[in-house]
């Protein structure tokens, strides 16, 4: 008996921590697992087999690594994480721990699979051809590290870096500022212009890529409808398109008269749809559409992403977000 209460005692902590996992928490961190391994795959694929022989790159450290790889015969994957070090270093105590725990296994991967990748032959050596396929395919893999509130180092992380110090400073200028002067560098390295503007290329389509995988292929758009049979417009766009309509209270500053205004959100086609329903209605509507980067709500679905609690905590510390 005595026995059994010093085993009971002595795995009690066990208990404790497997009494305060939960099915969601579990899931998590497989999801997130298996998005850092398939990201840091397809970011692999993108620089072994089109990027670096051709010495191209899409920036950031990998950039770096290109140019010692040419020069100095140093593998790129290792080249990527000594690089890498000093600056997870610093972010560990400025960024976050669950954040940096992230980002160390998302760029061990990645160098991981290049080193073992590189070994294999070159897709093309078409300078043309490597940008483009390399960019498009590097920001699918990218997008999805991103998915999981990942990271692979580099000048995404840097920039957090800089940002904990001075909070000024945008992420978006000091991921172009870093990229430029990489690409830059590999210009004077290589001697050649076209590597740059070959990168540049692939950069371009890094982004884009991410924003699809991101926002999806089918925008949504909004319509703003001013029209004096606004009822009637909205009730056969409510049948017919089962789109709803929000009326809002306008006033025209030429005419100095008061008016409404349907607001109304749809994919391309249905927006084409309640256009035609207006115009059929109403040939004197007054219609704006434009595009809508996201949308939330009912009748458009959208993938909430994870908010990362450290960065939350760190807000907090800094007094930046009430509790």
């Amino acid at each position: 008996m005595n026995n059994l209460a010093r085993c009971g005692e002595k795995y009690e902590w066990v208990i404790i921590v497997l009494s305060v996992i939960d099915k969601k928490s579990v899931k998590s961190f497989f999801v997130s697992g298996v998005g850092l391994v398939v990201g840091a795959f397809i970011m692999a694929c993108s620089t072994a087999f089109f990027l670096l022989p051709n010495k191209l790159s899409t920036g950031g450290f990998s950039g770096l690594a290109t140019i010692a790889y040419y020069l100095f015969h140093v593998p790129v994957g290792t080249a990527m994480v000594v690089l890498n070090l000093p600056l997870f270093f610093v972010a560990f105590f400025r960024v976050g721990k669950a954040f940096i725990i992230k980002s160390v296994t998302g760029t061990v991967l990645l160098s991981i699979f290049i080193d073992v990748l590189e070994k294999f032959p070159a897709v093309t050596s078409d300078k043309f051809l490597a940008c483009i396929y390399g960019g498009i395919i590097m920001g699918i893999g990218t997008s999805i590290i991103l998915k999981v509130s990942g990271s692979t180092g580099g000048s995404d992380l840097l920039s957090y870096v800089v940002r904990s110090f001075n909070d000024k400073f945008r992420s978006g200028d000091l991921i172009i500022a870093i990229d430029t002067v990489i690409i830059i560098l590999s210009i004077l390295v290589f001697r050649e212009i076209e590597i740059g503007l070959y990168s540049a290329i692939a950069i371009y389509l890094m982004g884009k890529m991410i924003d699809i995988v991101f926002e999806g292929v089918n925008f949504t758009k909004v319509l703003f409808i001013v029209s004096e049979k606004y009822n009637e417009i909205a009730e056969i766009v409510g049948s017919e398109v089962h789109r709803g309509s929000t009326a809002i209270y306008a006033k025209g500053m030429h005419s100095n008269e008061n008016r409404m205004m349907l607001f109304c959100v749809g994919s391309r086609n249905e927006i084409i749809q309640i256009k035609k329903i207006a115009t059929t209605v109403d040939n004197k509507a007054f219609i704006v559409i434009f595009n809508a980067r996201e949308t939330w709500g009912k009748g458009f679905e959208k993938e909430l992403l994870n908010t990362d609690l450290t960065k939350l905590k760190m807000l907090r510390k800094n007094g930046k977000l009430n509790k």
